[in-house]
């Protein structure tokens, strides 16, 4: 198994991997199919016109989630990473008025959001949770071609056949590709055992047995002031979020209140929980805004990585731009286990898949930036995630505002504590990282739908829209 740092962090827009960058990627892949030649086209026949249908999470939260204008920035040929967040407003006003795309190496195509983007809340698909139905017309309304995709979590898309291939897996396939390919964290703890590498010396291995080093760096350079650039802009920001909730930016006030008290010398002993929560809050209100951020490993989960960095770089003496590198190699490691022995998908497992997966992930990072053991590593991975274990999906209107803002500031915080907890030990605990990533695993299978990101039990149905 081997899934690269950049597949883990991925550079996007809010407000929601799963639910933006995941559909607004698979448009774009529609488009790339409709031009290819994989396809039984009927001779002399052209596509005139799209329709698009979303369905199950994607369908009950998508509004709120901006699912809609995702899905339309992406048949305009947009890419999460790419799209200026500055000209999406204009580009889908254009779509609105026109009811046309014309994406680039594409005649134009027939579309009105109005009527062919249907929110279908009635027919889940099969597959996942955020399936999405993709179909192209000829002038006489005849169907040309229909795909089936899935956003899995983190922005990652899948057609319906892939899914199912993934699905068929049951047995895990050494990844020759690599030199330290482990899919379990036992499988990691051994191999650094036998190598006497760290688990960021054992990810880079991996990573540069695909590129070079200096591509390496500055991709993680790159990750890291996309971070940075994000807590920045949401310690600037000011108003109230878009949606309806009428939820008014925090992070700046906070942040001012924080700067005077540091200025004076006053003293807090809550001093280090709130610059993380104030870090992490900047960047999910950044996030809930539709700004710029980096999936970590989604983006309602975003918050707790950057935040847990810059709170290391400004607390933590000797921190560096190598710190910063070594943390996300470690915390990729543990979010690829993650994924792939469980989900990091709110939809599929709950929040405990997303702010629980980036507390891990967090805890592993800072631990291994402290000094840590791989074993101590492991331990506050395990501790961080276990004590998400349960937590549901419930955004209020379909919003990652509420509880996702404040949650992430949590998040953060428990990470840094599961880092000294575990800092504080040997490594040796009682519940192994896997044990608790398989109990996860099962506790989203079991967990209602309800509570898993479509908005209809929890805070979701319990607090007045106002």
């Amino acid at each position: 198994m081997f899934l690269s740092v950049f597949d883990v962090f991925k550079i996007g827009v809010g407000p929601s991997s799963s639910h933006t960058m995941g559909p607004m990627s698979a448009a774009v892949r529609f488009l790339d199919e409709i031009a290819g030649p994989d396809w039984p086209r009927p001779s002399g026949a052209k596509v005139t016109s799209i329709a698009v249908s979303l369905h199950g999470s994607l369908a009950f939260t998508g509004i709120g989630h901006g699912t809609g204008r995702a899905v339309v920035l992406g048949l305009t040929g947009e890419l999460p990473d790419q799209v200026d967040p500055d000209k999406m407003n204009a580009i889908i006003e254009s779509v609105e008025r026109t009811r046309r795309i014309s994406p680039p190496g594409h005649p134009e195509y027939q579309f009105d959001p109005a009527v062919d983007l249907v929110f279908d809340k009635k027919h889940p698909l099969p597959g996942h949770a955020n399936g999405m139905t993709f179909t192209a017309f000829d002038r006489d309304g005849a169907m040309l071609l229909k795909r089936v995709y899935y956003s899995i979590g983190g922005g990652f898309v899948v057609t319906d056949i892939e899914l199912d291939a993934l699905k068929a897996v049951t047995q895990v396939k050494i990844d020759k590709t690599v030199p330290y390919p482990f899919a379990h964290a036992r499988e990691m703890l051994e191999m650094a055992r036998s190598s006497g590498l760290t688990i960021a010396q054992m990810k880079r291995a991996n990573e540069e047995a695909h590129m070079a080093r200096a591509d390496l760096d500055a991709g993680l350079d790159r990750i890291w002031n996309a971070m940075s650039g994000c807590i920045d802009r949401g310690l600037t920001g000011e108003g109230v979020m878009p949606g309806g909730l009428k939820v008014r930016r925090r992070a700046r006030d906070m942040h001012d209140k924080l700067q005077d008290e540091w200025r004076n010398n006053r003293r807090n002993p809550l001093l280090a929980n709130d610059w993380l929560s104030v870090y992490a809050m900047a960047v999910n209100e950044e996030n809930a805004a539709g700004g710029r951020v980096v999936t970590a490993p989604t983006n309602g989960a975003a918050g707790v990585i950057p935040a847990t960095i810059r709170y290391m770089l400004q607390f933590h003496d000797g921190s560096d731009a190598g710190s910063v590198r070594d943390y996300l190699l470690t915390a990729a490691a543990i979010g690829g286990i993650i994924k792939h022995n469980a989900s990091i998908s709110g939809a599929e497992v709950g929040c405990q898949g997303e702010v629980g997966s980036a507390a891990a992930m967090s805890a592993a990072g800072l631990t291994a930036v402290m000094g840590g053991t791989p074993e101590q590593i492991e331990n506050a991975a395990e501790i961080a995630l276990e004590h998400h274990l349960g937590m549901t999906c419930d955004p209020v209107g379909g919003l990652v505002q509420v509880p996702c803002i404040e949650r992430n500031a949590l998040g953060a915080v428990k990470a840094v504590t599961a880092a000294s907890l575990a800092m504080k030990g040997d490594g040796q605990h009682f519940v192994p990282l896997d044990a608790c990533i398989e109990t996860m695993r099962q506790t989203g299978l079991d967990m209602n739908e309800r509570y898993k990101e479509t908005s209809t039990g929890g805070l979701a149905v319990n607090v007045v829209e106002c």
